[in-house]
């Protein structure tokens, strides 16, 4: 409740000023939405003698550009609706969302009789290619081969077909995806595994809210997965067990859209979701199986958002619009399982999430975000797993950019299948992943970000990084070891942002040092991984 009273309290404050060189003029009374034009660019641009070149005209050729209809069947507005200020920058980012645009944008020109002209521009980037990787973090590699297309024919729909090796397992993977399946706003998303220690098949069909002012959505997504799975101590794998989850999920929303800058959302639906575990078939380490658990409940969700936005460059991307709600958000749930539904128990399931942001991208800024989720059986308390998080940013110039975070997990009577988890690949880039296992944890990072105006062959922006890590666990691990207490390291890392691919993640190489741990560890990690941000 305190959480939530600062972040209504602080979205009383007046918002922030819109960022320049965006569309910003303010509503006409009465004027009407006229002439809709796209403006759809290719890959390269050739008017520039840098990128007019053999490959990278050949390049555009062999690109299918996005087709018009798929952009137009996300525009919020259309000609001789009434023109909105507000629906054009939504569907701005809404636009900007899609893996195969690199940007989006729209200017407005009004007319002499009342009528605003439209005219929407999108960046197109090459979408098909090998989906080839290989990284190293936490002390362990990470390969993957396939290939891949983002932006089929141009339709917007995605295909991906790869091969993967990590700590965990091998896998064959199929993913097809469609963010508006039939130029609707519905979304479909399969996913077919064969993997060395099972199969997973996952089915999600679902129109989300869209948009602020959507009044409804509904869905469902089904899941198979059996694998193997591990419990770690100091990094290596000491207990393993089998899993086997089926979860059917089915739901719809309402709403009255966005009243007041205010989007109030409820959502009802019904969960099955069975866990069972057992011991390995051909097993390698001793057992340690979770307590099975099937829940079947039906569930009713609220969610308000605050229509509060803000468009910034050279943050958590490189040279790119990057855009960060800093509205307030509270989503909650609340369900309750029981054997006469056919769960294994009853149960009183609940889960609530708040975040908002503070200040301005301009100069500084902290965001804020909170979630608890948990389970009451029988008057006791299970699996409830409570997190904050903070990311605070200072603008020191157009390159530079100082950057803390902190993240704070408590845990209370846990599953087994659910530890809470220190290492690198969960942040203390020092040390292996997977490295500290209790109930409870604490994780510092402050980085020192460099963005540079270093443009290889026009394909990617460059950035780098200094930063320091600090984490501990508290609590119990079952497989016994106790905590080491807090672990420190420092390092440097190098950051890769494409700018014509599909791929929206980018490239880290970093170099980190641990200033503690067990005499086993590495005194120098190296890890080579794609991240979604810097």
């Amino acid at each position: 409740m305190i959480i939530a009273a600062l972040f209504f309290q602080a979205s009383q404050a007046e918002s922030p000023s819109p960022q320049a060189g965006l569309t910003q003029d303010s509503n006409i009374p009465n004027a009407v939405v006229g002439e809709i034009k796209l403006r759809k660019l290719n890959v390269f641009d050739l008017s520039n003698e840098e990128e007019n070149n053999w490959l990278y005209r050949l390049a555009n050729r062999l690109h299918i550009v996005t087709k018009d209809r798929v952009i137009n069947g996300q525009l919020l507005f259309e000609a001789g609706t009434k023109h909105d200020k507000r629906l054009i920058e939504e569907t701005e980012r809404i636009l900007r969302q899609n893996p195969y645009l690199y940007d989006a944008s729209i200017e407005t020109t009004l007319q002499d009789n009342g009528v605003v002209d439209i005219v929407v521009t999108t960046k197109d980037v090459w979408t098909l290619g090998p989906d080839l990787s290989l990284s190293r973090k936490g002390g362990e590699n990470k390969s993957r081969i396939g290939i891949e297309e983002q932006n089929l024919f141009g339709l917007g729909q995605s295909i991906r077909f790869n091969h993967e090796e990590n700590v965990d397992r091998r896998s064959n993977s199929f993913e097809f995806a469609d963010r508006h399946l039939g130029h609707s706003w519905v979304s479909a998303f399969l996913h077919i595994a064969d993997n060395s220690d099972g199969e997973t098949n996952q089915l999600s069909i679902v129109r989300p809210f869209y948009a602020l002012d959507a009044r409804w959505s509904a869905g469902g997504r089904a899941l198979s997965d059996d694998g193997r799975d591990a419990l770690y101590v100091l990094g290596t794998e000491t207990a393993e067990y089998q899993r086997d989850r089926e979860l059917f999920t089915a739901f719809v929303g309402w709403s009255k859209g966005l009243r007041d800058g205010w989007a109030r959302r409820w959502t009802a639906g019904v969960v099955y979701d069975d866990n069972q575990f057992s011991a390995v078939p051909v097993p390698t380490l001793p057992s340690a199986i979770p307590a099975d658990r099937k829940l079947v409940y039906p569930y009713l969700g609220f969610e308000l958002l605050q229509d509060e936005f803000e468009i910034t460059h050279n943050r958590d991307q490189i040279g790119r619009q990057e855009d960060f709600l800093l509205g307030a958000r509270l989503t909650g749930s609340i369900g309750w399982a029981a054997e006469s539904f056919g769960a294994d128990r009853d149960a009183l399931l609940y889960s609530a999430t708040a975040s908002r942001g503070l200040g301005s991208l301009d100069s500084k800024t902290l965001l804020l975000s909170a979630n608890a989720s948990g389970r009451l059986e029988s008057g006791h308390s299970a699996n409830v797993l409570a997190t904050i998080r903070a990311r605070y940013y200072v603008t020191q110039s157009r390159k530079r950019l100082f950057f803390v975070a902190l993240q704070g997990t408590a845990g209370l009577a846990l599953d087994l299948d659910n530890p809470v988890q220190l290492g690198g690949d969960s942040g203390l880039r020092g040390y292996p992943l997977r490295y500290q296992n209790g109930d409870s944890k604490l994780l510092v990072t402050i980085e020192q970000r460099y963005f540079t105006d270093w443009y290889p062959f026009r394909l990617m922006r460059v950035g780098g990084a200094i930063f320091a890590d600090v984490g501990r666990v508290w609590g119990r691990n079952p497989l016994g070891g106790e905590p080491l207490g807090w672990l420190k390291d420092v390092g440097f890392g190098l950051r890769l942002a494409p700018t014509r691919s599909s791929s929206s993640k980018m490239l880290h190489l970093d170099v980190a040092f641990p200033l503690d741990g067990d005499p086993t560890i590495d005194s120098v990690q190296v890890s080579l991984e794609a991240k979604r941000s810097f």
